[in-house]
């Protein structure tokens, strides 16, 4: 008879196998003891550490308790006072419900555990001798749980040497420890590292929370998020697009007051920030989704991080809605100061904590000239006229030396010498704000706060793009018609993209024809599109496009708008009249997004009057 290979492990090594998917470094037992902390309806709790957690790590909390029966039973696998029937596994109310925290912290340290009841008068002590056997004692101690977590994996060498440096576990249970404080607001905690206080956070209110884990001006810098619906609430803050970052790391999601990690949710609040992101990009947010745990699995994982939805696309789609509308309702203008301090590269740079309320959009340029308003009577003849190139004065390149600059214009004496005083009111200097074109590139205009700055090639190209998007939605094609069509031949590539994107580039206003070998024939072009460069235009949009295709992989119709709105766009250089340049702010202003070009870059900035006066050292 051959002999049996498969054996059952021994309980002590099974647990130990067991343990590494919850007890993953320090962190995790910091994770799970706080977690049965505030389920035991703590309202102060303080986290000591020593060594990053590798020598000492203790909670303390006035919870509770547990009674002698109940401490004991807490160590042993699946033990758990959560949960009872699989209904409740299916509407899962609290942080831990699994049963396996201390169980598997206790087959990977030297575990103890003080407790006592509020209504006993005497409380349980339980630790382990040598032998791993049991030591129970009865003492008087603080109402509350004390769980002492003593040389994490000394029994496996080989997990303790994984461990990385105490600074990195340290940084790792910290951020851990200001996740659950962000979410639980209203408890109490505090964080010893090495006897020493690092964290005090008083109970409050989440904003309250926000300004000690973070500043106390971060509030300045983030934009309130508040949708609830029957079905489904999400609230927080999210950062405003000056802050966004080249890292990961400052998105915090928690789902019924848990912090998860959802890579679903995350791509949400990417695609709500629309083209404000860049490649690498991240924004800040702090959300919280509240819904019934019925329609949600959290026990896809020990770690309990990950998370499934019944209804992921409808959970998806809210949050992409409600994130964009938040946008939406502030004004993000970024606004820029000036910098003191000698080690500062960046003498001029965003600040972050502008502080910008809600459907405020008062400071942007106003113009005194009714007939200049976007909302009275601009018509879209007249956009279209500023921008078109049909009549080559509208928009011109600046000749050699002949360019008038903004100060050199010659001004009677009387303006500003000899007019009576009544009429050199701040009243007629605010009725018409100054606007002017910096280098042919730049469009300066006096706002309330201050000064506004403006690239005058990429705020164009945010209303081409925009403009080209409702035409693809509109499926209503207005070519203008060229007196003399313009015959090209091209390589046989740029031919077969042309073809393939025909019935795009046709809804856009283009009307080309097909030849034999190669040849195209541009009967029509878009408005905006420059008289005599058509067949640049066109051939650029395609090279354009298929440089996007190789390097940014859009989709196909989003990649088109792009490349024409970067491509008929005025351009740096171009010389604008003022007329040009206050439609130009007007349109841009009435554009879903005019504070980011389609491919992220910024349009505008601001700079207060409050910045000038301060750099010039002006005190009043």
């Amino acid at each position: 008879m051959a002999e049996k290979k498969i054996k059952i492990l021994p309980e002590s090594i099974a647990n130990k196998i067991a343990a590494g998917e919850v007890v993953q470094r320090p962190e995790s037992v910091v994770k799970e003891l706080l977690e049965n902390a505030i389920d035991a309806e703590a309202k102060n709790i303080d986290v000591i550490i020593k060594r990053a957690g590798k020598a000492l790590i203790q909670v303390f909390d006035d919870g509770v308790g547990m009674s002698e029966e109940d401490v004991v039973l807490s160590i042993q696998k699946h033990a758990t006072s959560k949960i009872f029937t699989y209904e409740d596994l299916e509407a899962i109310h609290t942080l831990g419900f699994r049963g396996e925290a201390l169980s598997s912290i206790a087959a990977v340290s030297q575990l103890e555990i003080r407790t006592e009841t509020r209504g006993d008068e005497l409380g349980t002590l339980l630790r382990f001798d040598d032998s791993e056997n049991i030591i129970k004692e009865k003492g008087s101690f603080p109402k509350g749980t004390s769980v002492s977590v003593k040389n994490l994996f000394f029994n496996i060498p080989a997990r303790r040497n994984f461990l990385k440096t105490d600074a990195t576990e340290l940084k790792h249970i910290i951020d851990t420890f200001n996740k659950i404080a962000l979410s639980h607001p209203g408890v109490h905690l505090r964080f010893f590292n090495d006897d020493e206080i690092i964290f005090d956070y008083p109970a409050g209110s989440l904003e309250e929370r926000i300004q000690k884990i973070f500043a106390d001006n971060m509030l300045d810098a983030l934009i309130k998020v508040d949708e609830k619906t029957e079905y489904l609430s999400l609230s927080g803050y999210i950062g405003k697009p000056s802050m966004l970052k080249k890292s990961k790391g400052e998105q915090y999601l928690f789902l019924n007051n848990r912090y998860i990690i959802s890579r679903q949710i995350n791509h949400a609040v990417f695609t709500a920030f629309d083209n404000i992101l860049e490649k690498g990009d991240y924004p800040f947010f702090i959300l919280f989704i509240e819904i019934d745990p019925k329609k949600i699995d959290v026990n896809v994982h020990p770690s309990k991080l990950e998370v499934k939805f019944d209804d992921e696309k409808d959970i998806y789609n809210f949050v992409v809605a409600v994130i964009r509308k938040t946008l939406g309702t502030h004004d993000l203008v970024p606004a820029m100061i000036f910098t003191d301090a000698a080690d500062e590269t960046e003498k001029l740079r965003f600040n972050h904590f502008n502080k910008v309320d809600k459907n405020d959009f008062t400071d942007r340029p106003v113009f005194s000239d009714r007939k200049l308003s976007a909302s009275k009577s601009i018509t879209d003849s007249e956009i279209d006229l500023v921008f078109s190139a049909i009549p080559d004065n509208i928009i011109t390149r600046p000749k050699d030396d002949k360019t008038e600059l903004p100060f050199e214009k010659k001004v009677s004496r009387e303006v500003f010498h000899e007019a009576p005083k009544e009429s050199r009111t701040s009243e007629s200097r605010d009725d018409s704000p100054f606007i002017i074109q910096l280098h042919n590139k730049y469009i300066l205009s006096q706002i309330k706060s201050g000064l506004m700055i403006i690239d005058q090639h990429v705020a164009h190209e945010r209303i081409l793009y925009e403009k080209a998007l409702r035409r693809f939605d509109a499926n209503m094609p207005f070519s203008q018609q060229l007196l003399f069509p313009r015959k090209m031949e091209v390589d046989p590539g740029i031919y077969g993209i042309v073809k393939e994107l025909e019935p795009y580039l046709v809804k856009l206003g283009f009307a080309i024809k097909f030849s034999s070998k190669n040849v195209i024939t541009i009967e029509g072009v878009p408005e905006d599109v420059k008289a005599g460069a058509e067949e640049k235009i066109l051939v650029e949009l395609i090279t354009e496009f298929l440089t996007n295709q190789r390097e940014k992989k859009l989709e196909q119709r989003d990649n088109l708008a792009k490349s024409y709105s970067c491509k008929a766009a005025i351009k740096a250089g171009d010389k604008l009249s003022e007329r040009e340049m206050r439609l130009l702010i007007d349109q841009l202003f009435a554009t879903s997004m005019p504070y980011v070009c389609p491919h992220g870059r910024p349009i505008l900035v601001k700079i207060s009057l409050d910045e000038f006066d301060r750099r010039f050292g002006r005190t009043s």
